[in-house]
């Protein structure tokens, strides 16, 4: 593949980070992606259309401006890569050319494992047969897709802009590209969704064949539009109750077609269609995360860098590191981050991690599984998935 990383002086940590890092476990990389087509109402990623971009930030260049953080990495760290993920934002608004640009430079500073996982996100409509092939070919081995439902009128509140039906039938594309994993993004609790959409976008999913689903409950943010609609009162908020009601509906239909919860909103056909990028993440893991507002987390110090793509541009042109600002994290906080995630998985956490008051509290109301406390283990169960924020707050 073409592209090589750019030539010049290292560009220079400016105190933000140590002269070198240790790995001592996997090692993922991030790649986010700002661009969006248009702006969901939900959504308060950070993510720019065009009109809301401003000079300073090309497309066009984003490739060569984000393999210029990639050869800064590449100074501090020194670890093969075992997954990459590519999200954003829609990774796919750039050209496979540019999004296997970035894979090789990533696989030329570290090297990439030979087994590495390497996921792009897509929307549904910014993929085609070809472009799909093209990602193959380019190195990646899953994808994940933005469905949200098969319902017409749930994407429309949604304000999403790929007809109903596109994402299953780009998920059979991406299955006849070669792609070994697929997964399929569902939504689920928008204002005016009945159980019998969920049922059709639940049926969808399965029938599209793919090893891999991520359900997650409706988050209305404040500053998106769909808040203002909320507050307005031209939708109404969403339920919690309803919510519930999906999210059981979700773990029985997926259960019955083959799928098994691994995280409390994901669910995979055989451990080896889990995500091994987002295990990464949930088992304290080291990653690097590349482009405007990413974070990154390695050898116990977190960062992040400017979130607007024309500052990240403008730092890096000028040799400086896109940097904003980090935290080194105590002793606690890693205990905190340690209970807070690996609760939400399948195989739990220690006993002995947890706070033993919080373990009797939610073992006396049903919350976590009685089998995997006589193994020492706190695993939820189906209620205490549904309630695994007030569960979090009783273990840590």
């Amino acid at each position: 593949m073409p592209g090589a990383l750019p030539d010049g002086e290292p560009v220079p940590a400016d105190g933000l980070l140590p002269a070198s890092v240790r790995v001592s476990g996997q090692f993922g990389v991030y790649v986010h992606v700002p661009f969006c087509a248009s702006r969901c109402g939900y959504c308060d990623f950070n993510t720019y259309t065009a009109s809301e971009l401003g000079g300073g930030a090309s497309r066009d260049e984003y490739a060569s401006t984000v393999l210029q953080e990639v050869r800064f990495a590449g100074q501090i760290v020194a670890k093969p890569v075992e997954t990459v993920f590519v999200g954003g934002g829609t990774p796919t608004l750039l050209s496979p050319h540019d999004l296997g640009r970035i894979l090789e430079g990533i696989d030329r500073t570290w090297g990439l494992e030979a087994d590495a996982e390497i996921t792009t996100e897509a929307n549904p409509e910014s993929v085609t047969p070809e472009s799909l092939r093209e990602l193959k070919s380019a190195g990646f081995n899953r994808i994940s897709l933005g469905m949200q439902s098969a319902s017409a009128g749930v994407l429309a509140v949604l304000e999403r802009n790929h007809t109903a039906g596109r994402a299953v039938q780009a998920a059979r594309e991406a299955r006849e590209a070669g792609f070994e994993h697929i997964n399929l993004d569902l939504i689920y609790g928008t204002p005016g969704e009945t159980a019998e959409d969920f049922a059709a976008s639940l049926n969808a999913v399965i029938e599209a064949g793919v090893d891999h689903v991520s359900a997650y409950s409706l988050i209305v943010e404040d500053g998106t539009r769909m808040a203002a609609k909320m507050r307005r009162g031209e939708v109404p908020f969403p339920c919690d109750d309803v919510a519930a009601d999906r999210y059981l509906a979700a773990d029985q239909a997926l259960s019955a077609a083959g799928f098994a919860w691994y995280e409390v909103s994901n669910w995979a056909t055989s451990p080896e269609a889990r995500c091994r990028h987002n295990q990464l993440y949930w088992t304290g893991g080291d990653w690097w995360g590349f482009g405007p507002g990413a974070h990154s987390h390695v050898d116990g110090v977190r960062w992040w860098n400017v979130k607007h793509p024309s500052s990240y541009a403008k730092k890096l042109a000028g040799g400086v590191s896109p940097g904003l600002a980090r935290e080194v994290l105590t002793a606690e906080d890693r205990r905190v981050e340690n209970v807070m995630l690996r609760v939400r998985l399948a195989e739990g956490l220690p006993l002995s991690a947890a706070d033993p008051v919080g373990v009797e509290k939610a073992m006396a109301n049903g919350l976590l599984d009685p089998a995997a406390y006589e193994r020492g283990r706190a695993v939820l169960t189906l209620g205490g998935r549904l309630l695994a924020d007030a569960v979090v707050r009783d273990l840590v």
